[in-house]
């Protein structure tokens, strides 16, 4: 186990900033690393002086995926199926599971090399925000690797079936900026503009009401799986449980007033 710290933390105002920090190994996931996010992430939730969270990594690479090599050694240098690889894997299945329910709102700012784990851990955020020079690529076909935690099954959903057995068909890499169009990232900022540019959005994202956020990002999550006369009741159903919160009253009360919001978040 590491005898270090593999993330860092720190809070910004009404942001939790979480830097991947093993750029040694490229960030790469680990059993450790997956403990420490999901104690980060589940500390996170409790605070309510936090209503975003960023994810990002040190170094030049965001997350290059698990660390193939230590499960490797831990399973005995067998390819088969050992209980250390499939208890990483659980684990990495876990911490991936809490980061999509998580009830903030989360935003993954690529800095370099995001491949494999990487690219699902980024998937698992609501938004993703790119450095120019950031590369992203699925690569588990490259190491005869299958994808564990939302490569084969998420990747279609969010950039559709073709371009998503591109990615892991060839596991070729490519510019951030060529998967904005297919609406896997959300924007490319020049990398020293990386941090203000994410800072900016998220303290943009934290002045809302975190409530109505709150509530908006479980009715999308419900409502994709559902036909969209569904998806349109539930919306109603949400709302009519929210025109009774503070934050409604007190958006609409601000909005006649002409004055900034007090959102508490009830």
């Amino acid at each position: 186990m590491e005898a270090t710290p593999t993330i860092r933390y720190e809070q910004r105002g009404a942001t939790a900033w979480i830097t991947l920090d093993r750029p040694d190994a490229m960030n790469a996931l680990s059993g450790p690393m997956c403990t420490e996010l999901l104690e980060a992430i589940g500390r996170i939730e409790r605070d309510p002086g936090i209503r975003v969270i960023v994810l990002t990594g040190a170094g030049r690479a965001f997350c290059a995926g698990a660390d193939l090599k230590g499960v490797f050694e831990d399973a005995g240098g067998s390819p088969g199926p050992i209980d250390p690889m499939t208890d990483f894997l659980d684990q990495v299945g876990a911490m991936m599971e809490r980061l999509r329910m998580c009830p903030k709102p989360t935003i993954a700012a690529l800095n370099g090399l995001t491949l494999a784990g990487g690219l699902e851990l980024a998937m698992a955020c609501d938004l993703i925000i790119a450095a120019d020079s950031a590369r992203i690529g699925d690569a588990h076909a490259n190491f005869g690797v299958f994808p564990g935690a939302g490569g084969a099954a998420i990747l279609p959903r969010r950039i559709g079936a073709t371009a998503a057995k591109y990615l892991l068909f060839t596991g070729d890499t490519l510019p951030a900026k060529e998967l904005v169009p297919l609406g896997l990232v959300n924007r490319v900022v020049p990398d020293a503009d990386l941090g203000s540019e994410v800072e900016k959005l998220a303290a943009r994202i934290a002045s809302k009401s975190p409530l109505v956020i709150r509530r908006m990002k479980q009715t999308v999550a419900d409502g994709l799986e559902q036909p969209q006369a569904s998806a349109l009741r539930l919306e109603r159903v949400v709302l009519d449980a929210h025109r009774h919160s503070h934050d409604i009253r007190e958006g609409l009360a601000a909005f006649v007033g002409k004055r900034t919001p007090d959102f508490k978040g009830y």
